[in-house]
């Protein structure tokens, strides 16, 4: 199908992120102007001022707003985004997951949706392929990234996969409705665990049949305001239960 005929649609868990959103946004929109887009928020709870701004940018901008009254973290956020858009979203649109904090550029989401155009179901904005860069990580997030890269590529590979962590993806509608239907709620089972979510995401798309692909990217960390609210040692045992719980799913049947 022609780029005229199918947005791309940008979802974006936000929690607190007033101090770089606006700029998002608006990056977003002038990255788009060749092509129809939509934006879908979901404000997890923000108690600074991200609502204010959300509420003033959706008279100038095609912005969608899913809001919690409370915080309910990082992975409810994120599978309400996704559920809006299987329900929401035509066939051929392309949603686009991305961080809400400016981390994510995006100027690379035409060439991650173009790639799906190649055949592929998912493509990954990766850290890890020739010619990325990372900008701003802390030298000690940089070692910790590395070994779970290792881990998760031995103990749960997904063919051409590096970068089980970045939530900046390309995803077809169509494997978004094929997950959410075989897993249901259960797209997301480690709920408690923070940012493990995007990988366990990634590999339920694996077991629905997603065939991924990777784009190098450059993280800009050094953009990010909001306090960050990554656990490290939180971190390291939920992907030790992500990879308990990805052993065991590889053997279940589809529902």
């Amino acid at each position: 199908m022609s780029e005229a005929g199918r947005s791309l649609i940008f979802v974006l868990p936000a929690y607190n992120e007033g101090a770089r959103l606006e700029q998002l946004l608006d990056r977003i929109r002038d990255t788009m102007q060749a092509r129809p887009y939509r934006i879908v928020v979901v404000d997890d709870g923000s108690k600074d001022n991200t609502p204010e701004i959300l509420r003033r940018r959706s008279a100038d901008l095609p912005l969608e707003v899913v809001t919690h009254a409370v915080n309910k973290g990082l992975a409810q956020t994120l599978y309400d985004g996704l559920a809006w858009v299987a329900a929401n979203a035509t066939r051929d649109d392309i949603a686009i997951t991305m961080d809400a904090d400016d981390t994510h550029d995006p100027v690379y989401a035409d060439a991650m949706a173009r790639r799906l155009d190649e055949g592929f179901d998912v493509v990954i904005a990766s850290r890890f392929q020739p010619g990325s860069a990372v900008k701003g990580v802390p030298a000690h997030r940089l070692v910790y990234s590395a070994g779970v890269r290792a881990l998760l590529r031995v103990l749960l590979p997904i063919p051409n996969v590096t970068d089980y962590a970045c939530g900046y993806r390309a995803v077809r509608i169509e494997i978004i409705r094929s997950a959410i239907a075989r897993f249901g709620e259960n797209l997301i089972q480690l709920r408690e665990w923070g940012f493990i979510c995007t990988a366990e995401v990634l590999w339920k798309f694996h077991l629905a049949g997603a065939r991924c692909s990777e784009v190098p990217f450059v993280l800009r960390y050094d953009m990010k305001e909001s306090v960050s609210r990554m656990r490290t040692m939180r971190t390291v045992t939920g992907y030790g239960l992500l990879v308990w719980s990805g052993w065991r799913s590889r053997f279940q049947a589809p529902s």
